[in-house]
């Protein structure tokens, strides 16, 4: 394992340099093709590997750790001379300050400080399988689908952008290798360097267009993730200077071992705080809602596949060590505030990929909710999020990029009668619409455990307002979602025209369909082979969370989503439709987009979503979510560092 643990981080890196140098189109393809088809199998083949040989979890040190070791302290040395260059560049020198703290303080101590027990700084374990999957195989198909989209950005719609696909290609397979070591890492000073790379990539993907927007988005996005990676770095601080340790999992097992006790929930109150930040929660989020100005494929891999699944990967981590303790509950009362917060804001904007920004701030809410409880129900619904929502958002960026193209808008509105029009992308984004609110899809019932154990919590305040929090937050979900997919499926003024999308576009958005309904048949086996293992090692219980009778009744509804009108689809195939004339409030003039008015006048239809900007739209409550949100984290992390230094 250690053999291919060690493959897995390195081949990314090293492969990413071939995309950098080819500058032939086909060739290039070819590679990143090639590569993303090794990452693939590589990471399939480590999970399998490891669970065939019992799942049990592996502490193990990397070969030749020493030399890594100080690749990482000189990597991080080299990020931080090349953010602060970046800064004094562009005048943004409070960006290089944060990279110099939150560089300087962690490398001193680990050169000048207290020499440290040898011990494994790599794991393996029910989590890392999850996460590596995720990464080796949506993240692989965003790189498949990458290729055909830069292709059309930038020969047929952006030709004013210029072409720099190689570096574009090249830094999504430094995002598999930094994702690969982040989650694999069990030592916090090789964490901090995966993690800094993340915050950095995602900074020059941003920006990738060079426009003046894509700049100030870019750099919006880095010194949010900085002030995370600053309290990385004091969480680093504390584990060596008290506790004589920069293992993660030591630090867990302390705080988890004396919960009262504040100087050991500070390094975890840090380690939170770098992953609100990472996960683009309030009041962090507008790095994320910035992002959407960077190419599709790099919004599909941001919002999926890496970057914010990193943050809620550690919350899940530190998730024992927050049952019941004050940074619980800032991360529940966080977590449960942009849920409801994010899914208002989406309600109000019409944006496709603004939409699908909002909507993933909002389900990272309800994950973080989940791991801030710190219960076994709670860490199982958030597993399931975690994993649905990888392979949903995925496809739903992806297949907005491929209508955007195709169609000249990514607006809800513009998509009247898509099914009508474009069946195939319609389709693709019925499912993945349908994966993120409707039953038997894993997030409902991922929402229904996430209520049942907000129930159960000890905490009658948190409990409340939790139950408010996931109620109000699905309801505003259900609306915004509703509203897109009544758009599809409505009649359309448009007519047929050619589509766009590239074969390599849609074979990873319709293997991304077939991975969710394979989910679905899976669900059983996955809460059983899986989740269950996960929580016996997280939490040394094992329970169940929802009943099989559920599960059966789960394959029902999923014959009736899927099943139904398949069957329905043979049998009228071939027959023709009979055009019914449709009620417009007066006199039909004869095609369904024309009427006669009661005053005689001629109108033309004309269907437009609810969107309530006037009630809780962006300039209205924006500013004050903000300010909720910093008041929560203030409060609660001076409790725990005050509580700390007493």
């Amino acid at each position: 394992m250690e053999v291919l643990v060690t493959a897995l981080i390195c081949f990314p890196f090293l492969w990413a340099i071939l995309p950098a140098v080819i500058h032939n189109s086909k060739r290039r393809a070819f590679t990143v093709y090639l590569g993303c088809g090794i990452v693939m199998v590589l990471s399939v083949f480590t999970a399998i590997q490891w669970y065939l040989a019992g799942g049990q979890t592996l502490d193990f040190r990397l070969p030749y750790q020493e030399a890594f070791g100080e690749i990482f302290l000189w990597g991080d040395i080299f990020l931080m001379c090349f953010i602060t260059y970046l800064s004094y560049k562009h005048n943004r020198l409070i960006i290089a300050f944060l990279s110099i703290i939150s560089t300087v303080v962690p490398t001193i101590l680990e050169k000048f400080g207290p020499e440290l027990p040898a011990g494994p700084t790599m794991r393996f374990d029910w989590l890392t399988f999850i996460m590596v999957l995720i990464i080796g195989v949506v993240g692989s198909l965003i790189g498949v689908y990458a290729v055909g989209y830069m292709h059309g950005f930038h020969i047929h719609h952006h030709k004013e952008v210029t072409d720099r696909r190689s570096f574009f290609l090249s830094m999504i397979f430094v995002f598999f290798g930094a994702m690969f070591g982040l989650v694999t890492s069990a030592n916090l000073l090789g964490l901090y360097f995966f993690w800094e790379i993340t915050s950095v990539t995602s900074f020059l993907l941003i920006g990738y267009t060079r426009t003046d927007e894509a700049i100030n988005n870019s750099f919006k996005a880095l010194w949010m993730n900085l002030l995370g990676g600053c309290g990385l770095a004091v969480a680093i601080s504390v584990g060596i200077i008290y506790f004589n340790t920069a293992n993660l999992y030591t630090l867990i097992a302390a705080a988890v071992k004396t919960p009262t006790k504040m100087l050991c929930l500070l390094p975890i109150a840090m380690l939170a705080f770098a992953a609100l930040t990472k996960s683009a929660q309030f009041p962090f989020s507008g790095w994320l809602l910035g992002a959407m100005v960077a190419p599709t494929p790099s919004s599909a891999l941001l919002h999926s596949a890496t970057m914010v699944k990193a943050g809620v990967y550690m919350l899940i981590r530190l998730s024992p060590a927050m049952a019941d303790n004050y940074v619980g509950n800032m991360v529940a009362l966080i977590g449960g505030f942009t849920f409801v917060a994010a899914s208002c804001f989406a309600i109000t904007v019409s944006d496709g990929k603004k939409v699908l920004a909002y909507s993933t701030i909002s389900n990272l809410g309800l994950i973080v909710a989940c791991t801030g409880c710190g219960y076994e129900e709670t860490i199982w619904a958030a597993v399931f999020l975690v994993i649905f929502h990888a392979v949903s958002k995925s496809m739903l960026f992806q297949c907005v990029g491929a209508i955007e193209t195709t169609i000249g808008s990514r607006d809800v509105e513009d998509m009247q009668g898509l099914m009508s029009i474009f069946p195939k992308l319609a389709f693709i984004l019925m499912v993945g619409i349908a994966g993120m609110f409707l039953a038997p899809f894993g997030m409902l019932i991922s929402k229904w455990a996430a209520l049942k154990a907000f129930i159960d919590t000890s905490s009658v305040y948190v409990s409340t307002l939790m139950v408010m929090f996931i109620c109000f937050g699905s309801a505003t979900t259900m609306f915004y979602w509703t509203k897109w997919m009544s758009k599809i499926l409505g009649a359309s003024k448009r007519e047929k025209s050619r589509d766009l999308t590239k074969k390599n576009e849609y074979i990873s958005m319709f293997f991304h369909a077939f991975m969710m309904i394979s989910l679905i048949l899976g669900f059983p086996w996955l809460s059983e082979h899986v989740l269950k293992p996960l929580s016996n090692d997280m939490f040394g219980v094992v329970k169940q969370v929802i009943s099989y009778e559920n599960m059966v009744i789960m394959i029902v509804l999923l014959c009736g989503v899927f099943v139904i009108p398949f069957i329905n689809y043979l049998l009228t195939k071939g027959q023709k439709g009979k055009k019914v004339i449709t009620y417009m409030g007066g006199a039909n003039a004869g095609d369904n987009f024309n009427f006669v008015s009661a005053t005689g006048d001629p109108r033309e239809m004309d269907i437009s979503n609810f969107y309530m900007e006037d009630l809780m739209g962006e300039k209205k409550l924006f500013t004050p979510a903000i300010l909720i949100s910093s008041f929560i984290i203030v409060v609660y992390l001076i409790i725990v560092v005050g509580g700390a230094l007493q």
